[in-house]
């Protein structure tokens, strides 16, 4: 059996920088709210240049690009997707539903629906909050959602890494919009 032969860097360049920034995107952007680790977010970055994401949002202490730490994990994803600082998560967040975005918090919560039923609709804008390490999403923003989405689990923690929940969530967005 010869096996699966892994495909080259060149093989697995897909586009510039440039043509990355003129595709159209999912119109899904995601908030990091006060997001400690500068590593969770240049893996969020790398992550919504992969699943075409409109753009990140890093909101209050969360780090932003030039980080030496951020370019670790993004891997220039830093340059090619739109991103920008916000000093108010909750001030944004009213700003961006007020301009018709839905809302979906990514959180452990009482009435939450689990990531796996929810399918986003077409026309729609959706703004994905994630949250920091240790707190999750500030209450007054998961007070505001129009769905508080839930990665069900097992096991001992019941927790993810930010980062990882946000590319799960990030694929089910991607993976729902694509089809």
């Amino acid at each position: 059996m010869d096996g699966h032969l892994k495909k080259s860097l060149v093989e697995l360049t897909r586009c510039s920088v440039e043509q990355y920034r003129e595709m159209a995107k999912h119109p899904v952007s995601v908030l990091a709210d006060n997001v400690r680790s500068m590593h969770n977010v240049g893996s969020i970055l790398r992550t919504a240049d992969a699943f075409l994401m409109e753009e990140v949002v890093l909101a209050g202490i969360t780090g932003v690009p030039p980080h030496p730490e951020i370019a670790k994990t993004a891997l220039g994803a830093e340059e090619s997707v739109r991103w920008r600082h916000v000093d108010d998560a909750v001030a944004e967040v009213a700003r961006l539903r007020g301009e018709g975005y839905m809302v979906c918090v990514l959180e452990q919560a009482h009435d939450s629906v689990p990531l796996s039923e929810f399918v986003p609709q077409p026309g729609k804008s959706y703004l994905l909050v994630v949250g920091n390490e240790v707190e999750g999403v500030d209450q007054r923003i998961v007070d505001m959602a129009d769905v508080v989405l839930e990665i069900p689990q097992c096991g001992v923690k019941h927790s993810l890494n930010v980062s990882v929940s946000a590319g799960i969530a990030m694929w089910r967005f991607f993976s729902c919009m694509s089809g």
